[in-house]
Protein backbone atom coordinates (compact mmCIF):
# COMPACT_ATOMS: atom_id res chain seq x y z
CA UNK A 1 0.00 0.00 0.00
CA UNK A 2 1.31 3.51 -1.33
CA UNK A 3 1.80 6.20 1.85
CA UNK A 4 0.07 9.60 1.49
CA UNK A 5 3.75 10.81 0.90
CA UNK A 6 4.10 8.45 -1.96
CA UNK A 7 2.20 7.58 -5.36
CA UNK A 8 -0.11 4.42 -6.20
CA UNK A 9 1.76 3.34 -9.40
CA UNK A 10 -2.16 1.66 -10.08
CA UNK A 11 -3.75 5.10 -9.64
CA UNK A 12 -1.64 6.81 -11.53
CA UNK A 13 -1.21 4.33 -13.99
CA UNK A 14 -5.22 4.23 -14.94
CA UNK A 15 -5.37 7.93 -14.73
CA UNK A 16 -2.88 8.01 -17.70
CA UNK A 17 -4.69 5.26 -19.62
CA UNK A 18 -7.84 7.31 -18.96
CA UNK A 19 -6.34 10.14 -20.35
CA UNK A 20 -5.20 8.68 -23.42
CA UNK A 21 -7.89 6.49 -24.24
CA UNK A 22 -9.53 9.99 -24.08
CA UNK A 23 -7.37 11.82 -26.19
CA UNK A 24 -7.22 9.27 -29.15
CA UNK A 25 -11.00 9.34 -29.77
CA UNK A 26 -10.74 13.16 -29.51
CA UNK A 27 -7.98 12.54 -32.40
CA UNK A 28 -9.79 10.48 -33.86
CA UNK A 29 -13.24 12.80 -34.54
CA UNK A 30 -10.67 15.47 -35.37
CA UNK A 31 -8.69 13.57 -38.47
CA UNK A 32 -12.22 12.34 -39.48
CA UNK A 33 -13.33 15.88 -39.67
CA UNK A 34 -10.05 16.96 -41.25
CA UNK A 35 -10.27 14.14 -44.08
CA UNK A 36 -10.50 16.07 -47.97
CA UNK A 37 -13.33 16.02 -49.84
CA UNK A 38 -17.30 16.04 -49.68
CA UNK A 39 -18.87 13.91 -46.31
CA UNK A 40 -19.95 10.53 -48.01
CA UNK A 41 -22.27 8.73 -46.06
CA UNK A 42 -20.33 6.01 -44.64
CA UNK A 43 -18.26 8.95 -43.48
CA UNK A 44 -20.69 10.92 -42.17
CA UNK A 45 -21.96 7.60 -40.18
CA UNK A 46 -18.55 7.29 -39.11
CA UNK A 47 -18.16 10.84 -37.51
CA UNK A 48 -21.25 10.26 -35.89
CA UNK A 49 -20.51 7.15 -34.48
CA UNK A 50 -17.19 8.85 -33.11
CA UNK A 51 -19.23 11.61 -31.73
CA UNK A 52 -21.38 9.71 -30.26
CA UNK A 53 -18.88 7.49 -28.71
CA UNK A 54 -16.61 10.17 -27.45
CA UNK A 55 -20.19 11.75 -25.73
CA UNK A 56 -20.42 8.46 -23.72
CA UNK A 57 -16.85 8.17 -22.28
CA UNK A 58 -16.93 12.01 -21.22
CA UNK A 59 -19.85 11.36 -19.87
CA UNK A 60 -18.99 8.44 -17.63
CA UNK A 61 -15.22 10.20 -17.50
CA UNK A 62 -16.93 12.86 -16.22
CA UNK A 63 -19.19 11.40 -13.94
CA UNK A 64 -16.63 9.82 -12.59
CA UNK A 65 -14.40 12.36 -11.68
CA UNK A 66 -17.22 14.27 -10.12
CA UNK A 67 -18.28 11.12 -7.43
CA UNK A 68 -14.40 11.33 -6.52
CA UNK A 69 -11.40 9.67 -7.98
CA UNK A 70 -7.67 11.20 -8.86
CA UNK A 71 -9.03 14.36 -8.40
CA UNK A 72 -10.30 14.26 -4.93
CA UNK A 73 -7.19 12.35 -4.01
CA UNK A 74 -5.47 15.20 -5.07
CA UNK A 75 -7.49 17.45 -2.64
CA UNK A 76 -6.99 15.28 0.17
CA UNK A 77 -3.50 15.21 -0.31
CA UNK A 78 -2.71 18.89 -0.52
CA UNK A 79 -6.50 20.50 0.49
CA UNK A 80 -4.92 24.03 -1.51
CA UNK A 81 -6.19 22.37 -4.49
CA UNK A 82 -10.06 22.21 -3.86
CA UNK A 83 -10.72 25.37 -5.79
CA UNK A 84 -9.10 24.22 -8.96
CA UNK A 85 -10.48 21.02 -8.64
CA UNK A 86 -13.89 22.52 -8.52
CA UNK A 87 -13.27 24.79 -11.45
CA UNK A 88 -12.31 22.21 -13.28
CA UNK A 89 -15.08 19.63 -12.25
CA UNK A 90 -17.36 23.43 -13.17
CA UNK A 91 -16.16 23.08 -16.62
CA UNK A 92 -17.65 19.31 -16.98
CA UNK A 93 -21.53 20.48 -17.97
CA UNK A 94 -20.53 23.46 -20.45
CA UNK A 95 -17.85 20.61 -22.70
CA UNK A 96 -20.56 18.24 -22.76
CA UNK A 97 -23.09 20.96 -23.96
CA UNK A 98 -20.33 21.90 -26.22
CA UNK A 99 -19.79 18.55 -27.87
CA UNK A 100 -23.86 18.33 -27.51
CA UNK A 101 -24.36 21.38 -29.77
CA UNK A 102 -22.24 19.81 -32.66
CA UNK A 103 -24.15 16.58 -32.61
CA UNK A 104 -27.12 18.03 -32.67
CA UNK A 105 -26.49 20.58 -35.86
CA UNK A 106 -25.21 17.48 -37.28
CA UNK A 107 -28.11 15.19 -37.16
CA UNK A 108 -30.57 18.61 -37.76
CA UNK A 109 -29.07 19.28 -41.24
CA UNK A 110 -26.66 15.71 -42.14
CA UNK A 111 -26.07 17.29 -45.90
CA UNK A 112 -26.47 20.90 -45.28
CA UNK A 113 -23.50 22.46 -47.51
CA UNK A 114 -22.24 24.23 -44.81
CA UNK A 115 -23.01 21.89 -41.97
CA UNK A 116 -20.12 19.77 -41.97
CA UNK A 117 -17.55 22.52 -42.32
CA UNK A 118 -19.04 24.30 -39.73
CA UNK A 119 -18.59 21.45 -37.06
CA UNK A 120 -15.81 20.30 -37.81
CA UNK A 121 -14.78 24.10 -36.94
CA UNK A 122 -17.21 24.04 -33.92
CA UNK A 123 -15.08 20.77 -33.02
CA UNK A 124 -11.40 22.30 -33.44
CA UNK A 125 -13.12 24.44 -30.54
CA UNK A 126 -14.25 21.68 -28.25
CA UNK A 127 -11.15 19.45 -28.68
CA UNK A 128 -8.95 22.78 -27.98
CA UNK A 129 -10.88 23.24 -25.02
CA UNK A 130 -10.88 19.14 -23.53
CA UNK A 131 -6.93 19.63 -24.18
CA UNK A 132 -6.85 22.52 -21.97
CA UNK A 133 -9.48 21.01 -19.66
CA UNK A 134 -7.36 17.95 -19.49
CA UNK A 135 -4.29 19.77 -18.70
CA UNK A 136 -6.01 21.67 -15.85
CA UNK A 137 -6.40 18.44 -14.48
CA UNK A 138 -3.52 16.88 -15.27
CA UNK A 139 -1.71 19.89 -13.37
CA UNK A 140 -3.61 19.45 -10.41
CA UNK A 141 -3.54 15.79 -9.91
CA UNK A 142 0.60 15.88 -10.75
CA UNK A 143 0.92 18.45 -7.87
CA UNK A 144 -1.60 16.50 -5.37
CA UNK A 145 0.33 13.87 -6.36
CA UNK A 146 4.01 15.19 -5.90
CA UNK A 147 4.51 13.41 -9.63
CA UNK A 148 6.18 14.56 -12.16
CA UNK A 149 3.64 12.37 -14.88
CA UNK A 150 5.12 14.21 -18.03
CA UNK A 151 1.68 15.53 -18.48
CA UNK A 152 2.04 19.17 -18.02
CA UNK A 153 3.93 21.64 -20.09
Amino acid sequence: MASIDRSDPVILGHLLAEHRDLFNLIQTVRTAFAASGEPTSDRRTAIMESLRSLRCHLHDHFAQEESGGFLEEAVTRIPRLSAAMRSIIGQHPALLEELDGIIASLESDPCGPGTWAAAGRAYGGFADHMTAHEQRENAVVQEGYCEDLGLCE
